[in-house]
């Protein structure tokens, strides 16, 4: 019987945790969304015209942007689909329910360069047939030349 407590009292039960491993694969976590971040940010590529304008304000809401791009085919940057090309009617559908919910988004169309400019005015007034009040033209600011 005596063995037996004496051997109780040497094992102390380890009260530390080591966090070596878990910073670690934390790190690696870490490096891995760095990596993959930028892959993952997808979109319509458009050439935007450059023009000097006048900024809008910001507004308090997150803008719904139209994007004609350069063989006139229109995406929109809510639902599911956001990088397929959708139609006149898929447009107005999307655009009436958001307004619906917040009247007060700013509908924004950026076009390429190239396009039509009557896709463009066929987006604007399919944006206002569903309901914007106002809708607006997305540019690039022109390069600045050196004197």
């Amino acid at each position: 019987m005596l063995k037996r407590t004496r051997s109780r009292q040497r094992r102390r039960p380890m009260a530390e945790i080591n966090v070596v491993p878990y910073i670690d694969v934390m790190l690696v976590l870490l490096v891995i969304f760095m990596v993959t971040a930028p892959l993952i940010t997808q979109g319509v590529k458009v050439a935007l015209p450059q023009e000097k304008a006048g900024g809008i304000p910001s507004p308090t809401t997150e803008s719904l942007i139209i994007t004609v791009d350069e063989f006139g085919d229109y995406y929109i940057d809510i639902g599911d689909e956001k990088n397929a090309p959708a139609s006149e009617q898929i447009l107005f559908d999307r655009i009436r329910v958001v307004l619906e919910y917040t009247p007060e988004t700013p509908i924004l169309v950026r076009a390429d360069h190239r396009v039509d400019y009557g896709r463009v005015v066929r987006a604007m007034v399919v944006a206002q047939a569903a309901g914007a009040p106002e809708v607006g033209l997305v540019t690039v600011p022109p390069e600045r030349r050196e004197p």
